[in-house]
């Protein structure tokens, strides 16, 4: 098999992009699923349950501008394939796993893989795709991979844990990834920007010491009771990681996090609405996925079955959200994104297990919509409006925001229902939709683009080494 591809095949590369899409979503959504049947097995609590989820976003939020920057210096189908082979491996330990401690080190172990793939897979595509309506198509395709991955991702982790157990899930990554491996050797050109940016280690600590102490606060923090010192201490650990980070990174001349893409009112827009609407995905699945099965006393493939209205709608909006956003632009998905996905939150907030069916229905089916919705705005404004020598750098940043929202939404959401207020999660979900709906209009008028194109003048436009020779084996 050649190592070096020949002409490149653009949709033939994004579909090979999705591969890797596809099995970082499937992996979230059929677990959500699988979460009783694992706690079952394993013996774990909420808090637990939690963690394994989280560390899986955390690492993988942690390692996102790592994997960017870092593909864009050495070569994005060299870390792409290397992610591949982490990911498919740690999928198989996962498999293995023989207690709940070694399932929650092997996630981790496997998030490092992912934090190679979708950023790396993105920048890939906006390297393929030079048009920028073409552009915008391919990531509605993209967007839309994160509908499929929600439709049968429910549905596929319920009959996998209903047929064969939670394990089931973790082999299914394995032929995925071995098949995504072979042919992104085969089909994948290599790029790299034309000057390398600079490692620094100094900055990536404090990335992972800023999400980790933050993250294990609102979970352990909330098991402990709200009363326990775990909670504030490790905010201030927090709080004074972020501080390091906003002192040294603008000091760097190739920082880690690249502050000034900030200076974009629509790029910092997009980051915090991929927080927010994640953030409500993730809380949102955790949830619902604990209410079916729990409360409703629902088998794992019958609550997979309950959430395909909300995944559907996911696979329908996302495409058409990406075609808007080519179209029309950013505001027309992101309005109507942010009211149903808080629209879905407030009626829900009297959720138990009376709740009648329309009513449950009407809420995953408005999720959905609203979901579908969000992505593909996000993506376009974070890759399209910076220099494509950094749309690395830039497309993990936005990953970052994603995965972080996620996180935070399992963790918050998770750490009310350990205080017994399933309610207090549902709201959450809420106003995630709510800031989704006023950063959708904030950040997408006149002032805005104005902020964008100032912001852009600043940073360096050198185009990238297109065809760069690929890295020999």
């Amino acid at each position: 098999m050649p190592d070096s591809p020949g002409r490149p095949r653009p949709y033939l590369v994004l579909a090979i992009c999705c591969m890797s899409l596809l099995i970082v979503s499937l992996d979230v959504t059929a677990l959500n699923v699988a979460l009783p049947s694992l706690r079952q097995e394993l013996d774990a609590d909420v808090s637990g349950l939690q963690w394994t989820i989280d560390i899986y976003t955390v690492v993988l939020a942690s390692f996102l501008m790592l994997s960017g920057s870092t593909a864009d210096r050495i070569g994005r189908r060299r870390v792409f394939r290397t992610g591949l082979v982490l990911f498919t491996a740690g999928s198989l330990l996962c498999a293995l796993a023989p207690g709940l401690g070694w399932l929650i080190v092997f996630r981790a172990a496997q998030a490092v893989g992912g934090s190679m793939l979708n950023p790396v897979a993105m920048s890939i595509i906006t390297n393929t795709f030079r048009e920028p309506r073409e552009l915008a198509r391919a990531i509605g395709v993209w967007g839309g991979v994160v509908g499929i991955s929600m439709a049968i991702g429910p549905i596929l982790g319920g009959a996998l844990t209903h047929a064969f157990g939670w394990r089931a899930i973790f082999w299914l990554n394995l032929p995925i990834g071995l098949a995504a491996l072979f042919l992104t050797a085969r089909y994948v050109p290599e790029s790299r920007a034309a000057r390398p940016r600079r490692i620094d280690p100094v900055g990536q600590l404090l990335v992972i010491v800023l999400l980790g102490s933050l993250t294990f606060g609102i979970i352990e923090g909330g098991h402990d009771g709200w009363g326990s010192p775990v909670m504030p201490a490790c905010f201030a650990v927090a709080l004074g990681a972020l501080a390091a980070l906003l002192v040294y990174e603008p000091r760097r001349r190739e920082p880690l996090l690249e502050l000034r893409f900030f200076r974009s009112a629509p790029f910092t827009g997009a980051f915090v609405i991929a927080m927010a609407a994640f953030a409500a995905l993730g809380g949102f699945l955790f949830l619902n996925t604990l209410y079916l099965q729990d409360t409703r006393g629902l088998s794992a493939l019958e609550a997979g079955l309950y959430l395909l209205p909300m995944a559907g709608m996911t696979l329908f909006f996302a495409p058409l959200s990406g075609y808007l956003v080519g179209r029309i632009g950013p505001r027309v998905p992101l309005v109507p994104a942010g009211i149903a996905i808080a629209f879905s939150g407030f009626l829900l907030t009297g959720l138990d297990a009376g709740t009648p069916l329309p009513v449950l229905f009407t809420a995953y089916v408005t999720f959905g919509i609203g979901f579908g919705l969000v992505n593909a705005p996000i993506t376009n404004t974070a890759v399209t409006g910076m220099p494509r020598a950094q749309s690395g750098v830039a497309a993990g940043i936005a990953s970052t925001g994603r995965q972080v929202g996620s996180a935070l939404g399992v963790a918050l959401v998770g750490t009310v229902l350990v205080a017994g207020s399933r309610t207090a999660g549902l709201w959450v979900i809420a106003g995630c939709g709510i800031v989704v709906l006023i950063l959708g209009v904030v950040t997408t008028g006149r002032w805005a683009v104005g902020t964008a194109e100032r912001a852009t003048r600043r940073l360096p436009t050198e185009d990238e080494g297109q065809t760069a020779p690929a890295p020999t084996s």
